[in-house]
């Protein structure tokens, strides 16, 4: 076993408790994610597909049904089925792809931003008054850290074999 110097041993303890801060946020936005699919009348895997549809939205990336089926892991009929739910439910919209006319990209519809606008919005206000104290550079430092465990939770889910998630569709 390596012997670790003090301020080594500090920087483990310090990423511990990182990794603990974070599985804690997860936990909380399994929380708050569920509630709001409850409210709205969604399947966590519809919730799911809402939250891809939004983070690449705010990348500026066009997201097809078969990119969301990837990202889900789930079948083309699931997917198929999800999507057509979401947009009679009036979640999701889909819009002609700019680029490539042959491709349909999926898109919040108005009604899916109105609900989670309101139900985020409250959130959205406790987080800015519980970093209203913390300086410019502490939050600046905090992207950071968070870009970086992204960035390694993507790495590690992509080094999964393709067959380790398995079709949710049925489970709702």
């Amino acid at each position: 076993m390596p012997e670790w110097t003090g301020a080594a041993e500090g920087r483990i303890r310090l990423e511990r408790r990182m990794g603990a801060d974070l599985r804690e946020l997860t936990s909380e936005s399994d929380w708050i994610a569920r509630a709001f699919a409850d409210q709205n009348n969604i399947s966590a895997n519809e919730f799911r597909a809402l939250l891809f549809v939004m983070l690449a939205e705010g990348q500026g990336v066009h997201l097809t049904a078969g990119d969301l089926r990837r990202q889900m892991g789930l079948s083309g009929a699931a997917i198929t089925y999800l999507v057509e739910r979401m947009t009679e439910t009036g979640h999701l919209r889909r819009e002609t792809d700019p680029t490539d006319r042959r491709k349909v990209i999926l898109r919040y519809a108005d009604h899916g931003m109105g609900v989670a606008t309101q139900f985020f919005r409250r959130l959205a206000e406790h987080n800015q008054r519980a970093m209203a104290h913390l300086p410019d550079e502490d939050l600046a430092a905090a992207n950071r850290v968070f870009e970086a465990m992204i960035t390694a939770m993507r790495t590690f889910r992509a080094e999964m074999p393709e067959n380790g998630v398995k079709d949710t569709a049925s489970s709702g």
